[in-house]
This record gives structure tokens, C-alpha cells and sequence, in this order.
């Protein structure tokens, strides 16, 4: 497929291709989804052999939920659940549901704010797995308080599987998150991330052995987790704190602290009130109790 073949005309870019798959009227300008499709198009004209491949993942869709229900249903797809049924479970989800449709706004955003990588919204919208992976668990949570419990788990096992992050569908995640590189992320069942936290790979928020119930850490907003850490138990990290890389956190955090070592102690204070979204993973030693 032509790029020139994917639109008449640049109106078309602006409201929607000639190709209408869902039918959704929108009630206002969605400007994530029309920047999306903006950088998908500018993408497409660069390297038309990926034209066709984006057409249909993008370009032929008419709103942002069509989409990415669409490219995700492809990636979870097995022969257990075939692609056109996850589609639909995602849908709707995102139908249903205006807290997914605003998170995964928010998400997308995030990421390009924090990821220098992140040149464009298609970047990590088609190539990022921790984005991927997020919005995947958004709609297994969304089963999960729907009591389709073994629905929920089983996209979970299949998101472990293409994504190699394991989120388990009842933890709670908040808004505006960036999970980075997304490899080996583990987040628990009763685990709780605020708004506006920025995890990099190999993140655990775990338990400590075989306590049941209220067992799995309570993230603040604004948080930075660094690189491999890992936090265990039923622990509150507070807002704006800083969680060095590679540290083994199992007491509580508190509020606008840094955090290093194993076992982690508060080595510091950063330097900004959201680490989170300032990505800042510089350690300075200047802070001891």
C-alpha cells in the first residue's frame, strides 16, 4: 500500500481516514490522538514499506481506543484466544470504562516528557513494551472488578509472555506512568502506584515470603524507582521520593527522601518534588539519618 493511497488530503489526517472501524463520535478534540496519528503519518511517508503495517494499526482507525485495541489484540493473540475476541474484551473495557481512556492519554504523554528515546507518540505507542504492557494490564484490572477473574489472569500470563512484564491484575496504578525498557517488572496483587511514577526494568514490587493478604508495597505519586530495585512488603514509599538503583527497600520511605543501598537508607533528599517526572537518578550522599 502507497502512503498517498492512505489519504486524500491532509483534512483527512487531521479528521479521520476514509476507513471507519469503529464507530465512535468523539465529543471534543482528542489532541493525543490526533499528534499520534500525525506522527504515524510522518513515519509512514519516511518508510512506506511499513505503510501498509501502519495503516492498519493506526491510520484506518478512527479513535484512539479502536487502535490500540486493535495492535494489542495482535500482540496477545494464541491459539487459545484469537485476536478478534481480545480486541473486543479491550474495547470493551475502553468503552466502558473513561479512567483507561484517560490513563492511557496520560501514559503516552509521560513518556514522551521523560524518555529522550521518545521522539514522537508512535515511538513508544508501537515499539515501547512497557507502554504496551501497561495498557494491556489496564483492561485485565478493568475484568479483574469485573469478577472475570480467570479472564483477567490469563491476560496477565499472556502479557508476562510477550511483553516480560508481570503485573498481577488486581494491583492498583495510577496516571501518567512510565515504566522504562519494561523487562523483568514485577508488581504484586496488593502492590499500589500513585500518579506520575517512573519505573525503569527489572522494578520489583514484591512480598516477602509466604505472608498472605495486604502484602505488596504502596507507591506515593511523583516516586522514581531506579533501575533493579526492589521493594518488599507491605511498605509505604512516600510522594517525591527517590529509589536508587539496584537498592533493597524493606522499611518505609518517607516523603522527598532518597533511598540507596542494601538494605536501602535514606542517603539524601531530591532535588526536585517529583523525581518521578523529572527522571533525575543522580544520588547525591548528602543527607544521612
Amino acid at each position: 500500500m502507497s502512503v498517498s493511497s492512505l489519504f486524500k488530503s491532509d483534512t483527512d489526517l487531521l479528521h479521520g481516514s476514509r476507513h471507519r472501524t469503529t464507530p465512535v463520535t468523539r465529543e471534543k478534540p482528542d489532541p493525543v490522538w490526533t499528534r499520534l496519528r500525525q506522527d504515524v503519518f510522518v513515519t509512514a511517508k519516511s518508510e512506506p514499506i511499513l505503510a501498509g503495517y501502519l495503516h492498519d494499526t493506526v491510520l484506518k482507525h478512527e479513535t484512539l481506543e479502536g487502535s490500540i485495541s486493535y495492535f494489542l489484540a495482535g500482540k496477545l493473540a494464541s491459539p487459545y484466544l484469537t485476536a478478534t475476541s481480545i480486541r473486543d474484551i479491550f474495547y470493551e473495557a475502553l468503552t466502558a470504562d473513561g479512567s483507561i481512556r484517560e490513563a492511557i492519554r496520560r501514559d503516552l504523554s509521560a513518556v514522551v516528557e521523560r524518555d529522550p528515546a521518545a521522539r514522537s507518540l508512535a515511538l513508544p505507542f508501537l515499539n515501547f513494551k512497557g507502554f504496551q504492557a501497561l495498557q494491556s494490564y489496564r483492561v485485565a484490572h478493568w475484568l479483574w472488578h469485573q469478577e472475570r477473574k480467570s479472564l483477567a489472569l490469563y491476560l496477565q500470563s499472556r502479557i508476562s509472555e510477550a511483553f516480560d512484564v508481570d503485573i498481577h491484575p488486581a494491583a492498583r496504578i495510577g496516571k501518567g506512568i512510565l515504566i522504562d525498557h519494561g523487562t523483568s517488572v514485577v508488581i504484586g496483587e496488593t502492590a499500589v502506584v500513585g500518579d506520575d511514577v517512573s519505573m525503569l526494568h527489572e522494578v520489583t514490587l514484591g512480598g516477602t515470603g509466604k505472608e498472605s493478604g495486604d502484602r505488596h508495597p504502596k507507591v506515593g505519586n511523583g516516586v522514581l524507582l531506579g533501575a533493579g530495585a526492589k521493594i518488599l512488603g507491605n511498605i509505604k514509599i512516600g510522594d517525591g521520593s527517590k529509589i536508587a538503583a539496584g537498592s533493597v527497600v524493606l522499611n518505609e520511605v518517607p516523603p522527598h527522601s532518597t533511598v540507596a543501598g542494601i538494605p536501602a537508607r535514606v542517603v539524601g533528599k531530591p532535588k526536585s518534588a517529583e523525581p518521578g517526572r523529572q527522571m533525575d537518578q543522580y544520588v547525591e550522599f548528602d543527607y544521612c539519618i
